[in-house]
């Protein structure tokens, strides 16, 4: 996508606009969403602009402007947008891979055609950037996960993942929160809590942050 390209809107109800740029999701697009975020926030009538994977969502007063309006406000500012890095922190999370922890680990290992221990070495070898936080408080999507290790979501979910475990889901990696239900493929499973609803700051990633993974141990 070059620079000049703008990015498809539409319409979500009557008080959101959702602006989407094509795939694939990438460190550099993600950067101008922030940019676009931050320039938005501070247009007459917008209440709030929440960061999507890709994607941007507007939510907006119709009493003070109108969506057309703000169609144009977004096709104005996006060919002057300069990608805005956001100055993350850099958090490593120990992970004990494989064994009860890493269920999946054996069938990320047959479907990449790689054996487990160098899906981990691949995997904790990765700099991952953490693009935004959804799906579950404190759920960190991110990129950077190394291709050749992309896997397909589960056929059939699992009703309950257990908190803390480390899963590969399609080109994306991330650890759950909470456990809940999920279809990622587990391959590990962290040893810090990445929410504390205790904590002064419940989670422990924010978008912008660079992530590295460090083996704690392997376990068959």
């Amino acid at each position: 996508m070059t620079a000049d390209a703008l990015p498809r809107l539409h319409a979500l109800g009557e008080a959101a606009l959702v602006c989407e740029l094509p795939p694939p999701a990438t460190l550099a697009q993600q950067q101008r969403i922030w940019a676009l975020a931050r320039e938005a926030v501070q247009w007459a009538g917008v209440d709030e602009a929440l960061p999507g994977m890709n994607n941007l969502t507007l939510l907006f007063d119709p009493q003070r402007i109108d969506v057309v309006e703000l169609e144009m406000q977004v096709f104005t500012a996006w060919p002057q947008l300069e990608s805005q890095a956001i100055e993350g922190r850099r958090i490593e999370i120990p992970v004990v891979y494989g064994g009860e922890a890493g269920p999946d680990l054996a069938e990320v290992a047959v479907h990449t055609g790689l054996t487990p221990a160098e899906v981990v070495r691949r995997h904790s070898g990765g700099d991952y950037v953490v693009y935004l936080l959804g799906f579950l408080p404190g759920f960190a999507f991110m990129g950077g996960l190394p291709p050749e290790l992309a896997t397909p979501r589960r056929v059939e979910p699992r009703a309950l993942v257990p908190a803390r475990s480390v899963g590969i889901g399609g080109e994306q990696t991330g650890v759950y929160p909470l456990a809940s239900p999920g279809g990622w493929n587990l391959i590990g499973r962290a040893n810090v809590e990445v929410f504390d609803l205790q904590a002064a700051e419940p989670t422990l990633l924010r978008p912008g942050d660079r992530v590295r993974f460090v083996v704690e141990r392997m376990e068959d």
